[in-house]
């Protein structure tokens, strides 16, 4: 996969961020090329090499179409709540979130959305249901070309008045 400066890309577990530079440096005596991505949510900055791209999950923002998916897996209902400890279900949720994948951090936030309304979520369990709303609204505003209010405004619809409220 290859990028452009000023393209948007998603890093796991960081979410979107610019493409700023794209550089050759030298380490341990060897060129390579790297990516410079500046997240934008923290404004923290990745360099990401271009051999790697893959084996890091670096992948474009989805698209336009993948948005109306990621709201049915977020308005299906009918799901398996796990039932676990809190800290061995924090542990699957955020290996769920490391892998990058839209699809998995949609589940994520549903299936803790509906956690939330059987029982009170751990500290743990409230900061990663912020962290997945968060990077799921910064990609599907970018996708749809949306201001984030919008797409806040359709999780809330989804999940209800509360679905927004911030740790």
């Amino acid at each position: 996969m290859q990028f452009s400066i000023g393209d948007h890309a998603v890093y796991p577990a960081h979410g979107v961020g610019v493409i700023q530079a794209i550089e050759t440096r030298e380490i341990s005596g060897k060129r390579q090329s790297f990516y410079i991505l500046r997240i934008l949510d923290n404004e923290m900055t990745v360099m990401v090499p271009t051999d790697n791209v893959a084996s890091v999950g670096l992948r474009e923002v989805i698209s336009k179409r993948q948005v109306e998916e990621i709201f049915k897996i977020l308005r299906k209902r009918k799901v398996k709540l796990d039932h676990q400890t809190w800290n061995r279900r924090y542990r699957e949720y955020m290996e769920k979130i490391k892998t990058g994948s839209v699809y998995e951090i949609a589940a994520v936030l549903r299936d803790l959305f509906l956690l939330k309304v059987e029982k009170e979520l751990s500290f743990g369990e409230r900061k990663m249901l912020d962290t997945a709303r968060s990077l799921l609204v910064k990609e599907l505003s970018l996708a749809r070309k949306v201001k984030e209010e919008t797409i806040e405004k359709e999780i809330q619809k989804i999940f209800g008045k509360k679905a927004l409220v911030q740790v």
